[in-house]
């Protein structure tokens, strides 16, 4: 078998997979996004990865993390193509690859949360497409010369013919779906309880400091959801129930309609690093979420609210931060916007001082009043604990790490967090030398993070800086150095620093 003729039988079965995967997608478009093949089969991987892995893949692409994943699982895909191209020109078995792998992407998006009947189709009819056209480009291909150029227009023909039909399917089901028009719809309301202005001076105004409130689209995106779900507000609907006295459902007129508050919130991912940057700080516009609760009535025995995002993702809430006075809400708008899709439109939950794995649920429509001993949320059985209070915490942004500066007065700078507990010092200490007080900026709230400046007389050589935080309950942050799992990372956020 000539050299040229497997690289045809091969060019076959990539061109005849992505015709496959993009007719899948148009199928998908029709029944669901997150019913199309590779986001069916990543589901599954993200649901199944363990808690290592998990940080791994956060701690090195950061909120890339989803572009990493899928760029790989196309890459599997078009690989396996290619060797069910080879393996048909050689029998049958290459046919019945394609559907082996339809059927298990077919088997994933019907054991999806969110599935529904239909949810198995578009991996089955892209595996029968992709199975039918990769032996017609065999059969037509074994009849010509092995350089024939009409073969290779041909697959060429085929892929792209393949690329665009994945092309409509994705515009398919974003056009179909309406999540984008109903969020265009909304005008947000004026909250019954609105923020007040910022102070004055809670920025430091150092080059290089991000701004107090994070923009929309600078704001990290974590989660496990592959494919971004697209919900319509005007069908949104959040159901409360388990120990409770009786059921209640809360629609979207009733939310908008309710005692909404405006509050500036910090939010943290659990897998951030010590000094990394998945945090940020928006003004938010919700519902509380408290007197929903004690509407439904709370029975004693119940100590957590498991809620449900529409993809089937579970987070568990200890009770006691719902119902404690803190600005526990179900929002619907960021930084004078409504919420962006990626962050959770129409509605997500923020409970302030818990990491986000225990608490900010996206896309949520399920509260179950419950207890720990009775339900585990997605990441507890998977190493993670089932509780997430946020740790105090603080880093350095400016000078960044292996900076060359001057030698003189040199500004370091950056934040300092402790959501609920606030902050009340920051000190630095130049190569493990005698802590020292750095200048705090103003305050804003207890649940927001803070920023810190401090004027370091640096001399020439090379140097190292850390910082610590103490928080409003007059702990100091620790040195210990733990990774994000199982409840957080700790230690000292440090930078080197060249002097010149």
């Amino acid at each position: 078998m000539k050299n040229n003729q497997l690289l045809i039988a091969a060019g076959a079965g990539l061109a005849s997979g992505v015709l496959a995967l993009g007719l899948a997608e148009v199928v998908a478009g029709l029944v669901s996004p997150s019913a199309a093949p590779i986001i069916a089969l990543g589901d599954v991987v993200v649901d199944n990865v363990p808690a290592w892995l998990k940080t791994f893949a956060v701690s090195t692409f950061g909120t890339h993390d989803k572009v990493a994943l899928l760029t790989v699982a196309y890459l599997i895909a078009a690989a396996l193509s290619a060797l069910a191209g080879v393996l048909a020109l050689k029998g049958r078995l290459g046919t019945w690859l394609v559907l082996a792998l339809g059927a298990l992407a077919a088997l994933a998006a019907a054991t999806r949360p969110e599935a529904s009947a239909l949810s198995a189709l578009p991996s089955l009819i892209g595996a029968a497409a992709g199975m039918f056209v990769l032996d017609r480009l065999i059969r037509t291909n074994r009849s010509r010369p092995p350089d024939d150029r009409r073969a290779v227009l041909g697959l060429g023909v085929v892929l792209g013919v393949g690329i665009a039909t994945g092309g409509i399917g994705n515009w398919l089901g974003a056009r179909l779906r309406g999540a984008t028009a109903s969020r265009e719809a909304i005008k947000l309301p004026v909250p019954a309880d609105p923020a007040p202005a910022l102070p004055s001076g809670v920025e430091v105004g150092v080059d290089g400091m991000e701004p107090f409130l994070t923009p929309n689209a600078d704001f990290y995106r974590i989660d496990t959801a592959l494919s971004v779900p697209l919900l319509k507000a005007e069908d949104w609907e959040l159901r409360i129930h388990g120990l409770v006295d009786s059921e209640v459902t809360l629609t979207w007129a009733q939310l908008v309609a309710g005692d909404l508050i405006e509050r500036d919130l910090t939010l943290m991912c659990v897998s951030n690093e010590v000094g990394g940057d998945l945090t940020g700080n928006a003004r938010w516009i919700g519902l509380p979420v408290a007197p929903l609760l004690e509407r439904a009535g709370v029975r004693p025995a119940a100590d957590m609210v498991l809620s449900t995002s529409s993809d089937g993702w579970t987070a568990s809430t200890p009770l006691e931060t719902l119902t404690d006075g803190r600005d526990a809400i179900l929002a619907i708008g960021m930084n004078g916007e409504p919420l962006p899709l990626e962050h959770g439109f129409p509605v997500r939950m923020i409970v302030p001082g818990l990491y986000g794995y225990v608490s900010a649920t996206k896309w949520v429509v399920d509260l179950e009043v419950t207890r720990f001993d009775a339900v585990e949320a997605y990441w507890t059985p998977r190493g993670w604990s089932e509780r997430g209070p946020v740790k105090t915490g603080s880093r350095i942004d400016v000078p960044s790490n292996g900076t060359t500066v001057d030698a003189g007065k040199v500004a370091v700078a950056g934040i300092a967090w402790a959501q609920h507990r606030g902050i009340t010092a920051v000190e630095v200490r130049v190569n493990e030398g005698a802590w020292q007080p750095a200048t705090l900026a103003a305050e804003d709230s207890v649940d927001t993070w803070r920023q810190w400046y401090f004027a370091w007389e640096a001399s020439s050589g090379e140097h190292r800086l850390q910082v610590r935080a103490t928080d409003g309950d007059g702990m100091t942050q620790t040195g210990d150095e733990a990774p994000p799992a199982p409840d957080g990372a700790t230690g000292w956020h440090e930078i080197n620093v060249s002097v010149r």
